[in-house]
């Protein structure tokens, strides 16, 4: 008995612990695709500044957007490797570092190309130049792009999307209530930007399924979004900011703009909910993980008619109340066992707890590190801290068996 009631306890800390580890799992891919999402939201936006300023030989402004521009780099080099690190695509985490070491060896060229046309503006050659690199860079860019597309999960990408979107939308509208004409731009750019990656990505899974019904389906609300509902909110966010510039947006109707921001929101989920049509049930569990706690509980409400469990439970017969009522004391007792069972396990002595607790901090160094923050700096630090999360997880289940045997 004494034996059966330890395996019982050593399970209830397993479950626990697995039941963290998986929080933190989702955290630490949620953080990465958060990352893949804005990192790869404008490419080209640093290189082209670097250009125009190079273009119009302003030397002293060359050196703050290279620094600026080798900082992009760094950041979608950095990126790309994190979404290996969350791949099991072996070939296309290849073909990812492949892409990443191509910019990363190419940015010191284009910016010296870039010091060559501010040094000599109008020289042809040093022109066309800067033109080549600024083509193979672009190029290299796509690739990469494409490479971490394909090695970063479409329905991880759409869940994340989603939520960014719905927070720029809300941004867009506070904006314009607050007359705020560069924090609306701003939004409105980014939800642009969002809108188009969504549409390309969206679009390149689709070449991987034969042309049919749910092809079709997923490609009819992309061209939605990109030929109808965009170019609508481009012409509000227009006609908002035009408003906002000659100070007569007190005559300016903010319902249609809201409605068509609205509008870009619902076709996103839209896209996405359509995507998943042909996902089975637990990959649908598996994406679920990074929605938030208020968008799961929102479904559950969903799947049970709308009536909550509070409101069906006033509603019963007063047999079946006392029968509920039984099994809930039961449970309260079984509670209190459990309860008493944990308290057992003293986390300063035993080694299967301490061992939890160290993973569970690296996985936070680890997310912290996508958020650019915490003891870990280089990607080399997050290798080894991966290390050591794989040994002691090794040193776990030894000790797990050692105490199940007893």
């Amino acid at each position: 008995t004494d034996k059966a009631e330890r395996s019982n306890a050593l399970n209830v800390a397993i479950d626990s612990m697995c039941k963290k580890t998986r929080d933190l799992r989702r955290q630490l891919r949620k953080a990465i695709i958060d990352h893949i999402s804005d990192s790869f939201l404008d490419t080209t936006v640093p290189l082209l500044v670097l250009i125009e300023a190079a273009k119009n030989g302003r030397e002293k402004e060359i050196k703050e957007y290279a620094a600026i521009f080798r900082e992009h780099t760094s950041r979608l080099v950095e990126v790309a490797n994190l979404a290996c690190s969350l791949s099991t695509n072996e070939d296309g985490t290849k073909i990812v570092q492949m892409a990443a070491n191509h910019i990363e060896t190419l940015c010191p060229q284009v910016i010296n190309a870039a010091l060559a046309l501010a040094a000599r503006p109008k020289s042809q050659v040093v022109k066309n130049n800067m033109e080549m690199y600024r083509s193979t860079w672009e190029n290299h860019i796509r690739v990469l792009t494409e490479a971490v597309d394909d090695i970063t999960s479409i329905d991880d990408f759409l869940a994340v999307s989603e939520s960014h979107i719905l927070e720029d939308v809300n941004r867009c509208i506070v904006a314009l209530r607050e007359q705020d004409a560069e924090g609306l731009d701003r939004a409105a750019g980014a939800i642009r930007g969002r809108a188009a990656r969504v549409a390309h990505v969206v679009a390149g899974e689709m070449d991987n399924y034969e042309p049919g019904a749910y092809t079709q389906g997923v490609l009819g609300h992309v061209q939605q979004l990109s030929g109808a509902v965009i170019p609508e909110f481009i012409s509000q966010v227009n006609i908002a900011l035009e408003s906002l510039s000659k100070n007569t947006v007190h005559l300016f109707d903010d319902n249609q703009f809201v409605d068509i921001s609205k509008k870009v929101y619902d076709t996103i989920h839209d896209i996405r909910c359509s995507v998943m049509m042909i996902r089975t049930p637990e990959e649908l569990e598996d994406v679920s993980d990074l929605e938030e706690e208020q968008d799961a509980r929102s479904r559950t409400s969903l799947q049970s008619e709308g009536r909550t469990d509070r409101a069906k439970m006033t509603q019963l017969p007063e047999a079946e109340k006392e029968k509920i009522a039984e099994q809930v004391a039961d449970f309260k007792k079984v509670k209190s066992k459990l309860d008493a069972e944990i308290e057992i396990w003293d986390d300063t002595s035993n080694d299967i707890i301490v061992l939890a607790k160290r993973m569970c901090v690296i996985m936070m160094e680890m997310t912290d590190f996508t958020r650019g923050r915490g003891p870990l700096k280089h990607t080399a630090d997050v290798i080894n801290a991966a290390k050591v999360i794989s040994e002691s997880g090794s040193r776990m289940d030894v000790l797990a068996r050692l105490i199940a045997d007893q």
